[in-house]
């Protein structure tokens, strides 16, 4: 019977966001929030944002209507998600109207994972690692926590650069975490996946490609930090190589950050400064077009989305081969769009090198 529950959360998340994004989209129109074409950005007209204030309010409605019928929700965590996320959406709602200093939004960022951490005693506190080995964190979990959720908050920012990119991303990152959940048995994280998703795919009718609204940092930033919560509150204590699970499942927004970074400390230039140099520009560059791009990289997010569930199912043997497998291939592809950039091919180098060498014989 729960489980009809999580049903009618989803649709009820759903219905709602479909309902609030046009009247969302008028209130960004009317206070000024919108954005506006440059050399950076992709669209070539002023677009409202504030998007994701749709999806917080759909998030939250459809939550308030389910969650008195369901039982053995963890309400401490429930709660401390709610504030937590407030914060975020109030924080990325005022950059999307008046372009706050990086400052502001990482301060606000850090009290919001403060109060997953403290409040919700949402802590990674244990490491399981290959072959049977784990450690506890101790002292490190607090602030390995914070770093984990601010990471990931600012990674699904950064991929925000295409209609619906970010959102059908999250979502499927949203859908593994509940596929997951529901073979793990996890009440809370399965509510808000379910509600969490229902939010998205509603939303996605107005932002897919050619999108009506943009989401914004309202949107962007509360996925990503709602992502980043549930996975701790899901995958902490999760058998096998459980700090990898989560990694996998985000394995799209934290890869194109992981690489950003590189490609910035290669060029000499500071992390913070914005390039045109992310996963879809890449793919941009090299002809795919807008809509295709999306959706490679949709299919990109899959392909990792089932990497982690089948990794959660594998012995440690076949999961550490898994792992070497796909950080090869993730290094081969990287270097094949020129993400890092196009001079940076270390791994397609040798293997020119050593093709030359073959034939030359």
């Amino acid at each position: 019977m729960e489980f009809v529950y999580y049903i009618i959360g989803f649709i009820a998340a759903c219905v709602l966001a479909v309902i609030l994004t046009p009247a969302v989209k008028k209130f960004a129109f009317l206070v000024g929030a919108v954005d506006k074409p440059n050399q950076r950005k992709v669209h070539t007209r002023i677009m409202p944002r504030l998007g994701g204030l749709a999806v917080f309010l759909a998030f939250v409605g459809a939550f308030f209507v389910i969650a008195p019928m369901t039982d053995d929700l963890n309400w401490k965590v429930a709660s401390a998600l709610l504030i937590g996320s407030s914060l975020i959406v109030l924080v990325g709602a005022l950059d999307d109207r008046f372009d706050l200093s990086p400052k502001t939004k990482l301060f606000v960022e850090l009290v919001a994972a403060l109060v997953i951490v403290f409040y919700g005693d949402i802590q990674i506190d244990l490491v399981n690692l290959p072959f049977g080995d784990s450690f506890e964190t101790k002292w490190l979990s607090a602030p390995l926590t914070i770093f984990w959720i601010v990471g990931v908050t600012n990674a699904v920012n950064l991929i925000d650069g295409l209609d619906g990119l970010a959102a059908g991303v999250s979502g499927i990152a949203n859908a593994t975490m509940l596929v997951m959940a529901i073979m793990m048995g996890n009440v809370t994280v399965i509510l808000f996946s379910a509600l969490l998703l229902g939010s998205i795919i509603g939303f996605l009718f107005y932002n897919f490609h050619p999108a009506k609204i943009f989401m914004g940092d309202s949107g962007a930033l509360f996925l990503g930090f709602c992502l980043a919560t549930l996975s701790v509150l899901g995958f902490k204590q999760a058998t096998l190589v459980s700090f990898i699970v989560p990694i996998l499942i985000l394995g799209v927004p934290l890869s194109d950050t992981f690489f950003a970074i590189v490609r910035r400390k290669l060029n000499k230039t500071p992390i913070s400064v914005a390039d045109k140099n992310h996963l879809h520009h890449c793919l941009l560059q090299m002809g795919l077009g807008h809509r295709n791009t999306v959706l490679v990289i949709y299919g990109v997010s899959v392909f990792f989305g089932l990497c982690a569930i089948l990794l959660s199912q594998t012995s440690q043997w076949v999961a550490v081969v898994f792992i070497a497998v796909i950080m090869i291939v993730l290094q081969v592809g990287a270097e094949a769009i020129g993400i890092v950039g196009k001079s940076n091919r270390p791994v397609l180098n040798l293997f020119l090198r050593s093709r030359s060498k073959n034939v030359s014989k």
